[in-house]
């Protein structure tokens, strides 16, 4: 069955309007604009926690065509404040369990197709991420854009308390495998390494990643204090991605500073800035940020390249760190820090994805380093 158009609005805040035709949820919403490179993964964007308060565009020109299926959630809904692509398609393989857009409609979240992507991604580039809302025909184009000076901005807000989680659990499921799907029940003896993992928004991926490496994951809420966090005797702790600016969460910042020293630590994305600003360094927002599955990052140490997937805005001034920390990882686009760590505190931390859902799996050694510190310790 052919699917009604239904004429919708993508209005920027510096007074561009772009036309296309409405799908997911029928409602206005807004945000900030950011583009994705992704060719792949659309449906591990939309549940990443880390796309809390932004509208995310696909510069992939067909996107919806794999469905969507409840083995490539990377948390339990969706987050992100709207979708913009080229082309949605109504095709799903074998895999799938919904459409694109029947789920997102059931979702709530806003999409709107039939908008140049490509050449509103050169935009971002040039001007940098910006303010929208993707609206109704029917309104004004001249009321949309004003709704979108009105939004106000990620920096200094608090979105990790919208996604963490409201009470400590056990997370005991490991990676997915071929006839078996995610293997339930992994590592729950008390002989595996313990680690306490901080939810700032963390994708599904990384906790399997942990547990598949052997440990014994115990997930705790933002809010958790150093001494709660002890009182718990890990072995080691996880500092999870998440959103917005990390200098929006200062009591993060806090516990994480009474951790450092006491017990191995492992950082990655939003933790990775945490652990930036607990160690004294300061933050700052890029331009357009880093989004999508193909950025290249150097290994300082092999002088090896790994292709990433990243997720972020803001980012951690090395400049401000000096003497504290040593950079292990670069961006070779950019050449902004991309992994930092304290041999002496035995802590490390890296700005992108490791666990590669979506994405390469180049940099998924970090876990095993991760476990081995434990192990060792």
């Amino acid at each position: 069955m052919t699917r009604a158009k239904r004429p919708m609005r993508l209005a920027l805040a510096d007074g561009t309007v772009l036309d296309g035709f409405g799908f997911g949820a029928n409602v206005e919403s807004g945000g900030e604009l950011v583009f994705n490179t992704g060719l792949t993964g659309y449906q591990e964007v939309l549940t990443d926690p880390s796309y809390r308060g932004q509208i995310v565009s696909m510069t992939y020109p067909h996107v919806g065509n794999v469905g969507v299926n409840p083995e490539d959630m990377e948390s339990a809904k969706a987050h992100l404040a709207g979708f913009v692509v080229r082309e949605l398609s109504p095709v799903g393989n074998w895999r799938s369990r919904q459409d694109l857009d029947t789920w997102l409609a059931e979702q709530g979240v806003a999409g709107i197709e039939g908008v140049d992507t490509r050449s509103l991604t050169r935009k971002l580039r040039e001007t940098g991420c910006t303010m929208a809302v993707i609206g109704p025909a029917s309104v004004s184009r001249d009321d949309l854009v004003d709704r979108a000076r009105s939004m106000p901005g990620l920096e200094g807000r608090d979105l990790v308390a919208e996604v963490t989680s409201s009470v400590p659990r056990a997370w005991t499921q490991g990676c997915w495998e071929l006839g078996r799907g995610y293997i339930e029940g992994v590592n729950d003896a008390a002989s595996a390494p313990h680690v306490v993992a901080y939810d700032f928004g963390v994708k599904w991926n990384i906790l399997r990643r942990l547990v598949t490496e052997g440990c014994r994951v115990t997930v705790v809420p933002a809010s958790t204090t150093a001494e709660q966090v002890l009182a718990l005797e890990p072995d080691g702790i996880f500092l999870s991605n998440g959103p917005g600016d990390p200098a929006g969460v200062p009591y993060v910042v806090s516990s994480v500073r009474g951790l450092i020293g006491k017990k191995p630590i492992f950082g990655i994305c939003l933790g990775h800035q945490i652990l930036g600003l607990a160690l004294g360094g300061e933050t700052y927002k890029l331009r357009f940020g880093h989004h999508g599955i193909n950025h290249p990052v150097r290994d300082e140490s092999t002088r090896k390249v790994e292709i990433t997937s990243q997720n972020h805005n803001f980012c951690v001034d090395v400049q401000s760190l000096k003497g504290r920390a040593v950079v292990t990882h670069l961006n070779l686009n950019d050449h902004t820090v991309e992994g930092l760590e304290v041999p002496d505190a035995n802590l490390f931390s890296v700005q992108y994805h490791p666990e590669a859902s979506p994405g390469p799996h180049d940099a998924g050694y970090l876990f095993r380093r991760f476990v081995d510190r434990l192990r060792a310790s």
